[in-house]
């Protein structure tokens, strides 16, 4: 047993004593684009608005004038959709909402 001279191996991705800290990367901030798709999260048939969740998990509410550009008659929670807002950013205002297809 050599208690003062046994060598250490580094685990993986551990820096070694003396060697430099890796510096830590930031993770990049979601990019939005004006045509995005979400999840449809909640409609109310009476008023013609709701909400969708992003794929991100954000929710993003809509309005009626949003519900009436996309063509549709209803919308069910949990149905595919594709938005587009007025800025390309979810804290626009969505602009359209209609199904998605492919």
């Amino acid at each position: 047993m050599n208690c003062g001279s046994e060598a250490t191996v580094p685990r993986a991705g551990l820096p070694t004593p003396g060697s430099p800290a890796r510096a830590r990367v930031p993770a990049p901030a979601p990019h939005y684009d004006a045509r995005m798709q979400a999840t449809a999260y909640t409609f109310d048939a009476d008023t013609r608005s709701g909400s969708v969740l992003l794929d991100d998990g954000t929710p993003v509410d809509f309005g009626p004038d949003a519900f009436a550009a996309g063509g549709l008659l209803l919308l069910r929670p949990g149905q595919r959709v594709r938005i587009e807002t007025a800025n390309g950013t979810p804290a626009g205002p969505i602009t359209l909402v209609t199904l998605q297809t492919l």
